[in-house]
C-alpha cells in the first residue's frame, strides 16, 4: 500500500531516468494515468499503456524519452504532499523556469497542465512541477 501515489509515480521516473531505462513500470490508476496524460501531451514521455497479467494488479509501461542520450525530464518534483497541501489559484501560478517547464494541476475542471489551467482560468492543487 502507498500513501502517496503521485509521490511514488515521480520517484519511480526519476529513478529510471538515472539509470538510463527506456521504459518503468507503475500500478496503475486514474490519477496517475491524468498525470501520465499530461506528461505525454506535453512531451515528456513517449508514452504508456496498460499492462495486465493474469493474478497481478494492472500495472502502467512508461516510456520514457531522450534527447542526445540525455532524458527530457531534467527535475522532476513533488509540491503538493499527504503532509501539506498546496493549492494555487491561476494568477498566483508561476511559470516553472521561465515557462520552459509544467506545473501540472488538479482542478475541478480535471488534471491539467499549468497552460491549460491558464486558458481555463482555473486554478487548484499543484501536484508537481517538471522540468
Amino acid at each position: 500500500m502507498v500513501n502517496d501515489p503521485i509521490g511514488d509515480l515521480i520517484a519511480r521516473i526519476k529513478n529510471a531516468a538515472s539509470r538510463g531505462r527506456s521504459k518503468v513500470t507503475t500500478p496503475a490508476s486514474k490519477m496517475r494515468a491524468r498525470v501520465l496524460d499530461v506528461l505525454t501531451d506535453e512531451g515528456y514521455i513517449r508514452g504508456y499503456h496498460l499492462v495486465e497479467k493474469p493474478g497481478a494488479f494492472p500495472e502502467f509501461e512508461i516510456e520514457l524519452k531522450y534527447f542526445d542520450g540525455q532524458p527530457v525530464i531534467v527535475e522532476i518534483s513533488r509540491v503538493s504532499k499527504p503532509g501539506r497541501r498546496v493549492y494555487s489559484s491561476i494568477k498566483d501560478l508561476k511559470p516553472v523556469k521561465n515557462g520552459l517547464g509544467i506545473s501540472i494541476l488538479s482542478t475541478p475542471k480535471g488534471v491539467m497542465s499549468d497552460n491549460a489551467a491558464r486558458e481555463a482560468n482555473v486554478g487548484g492543487e499543484v501536484l508537481c512541477r517538471v522540468y
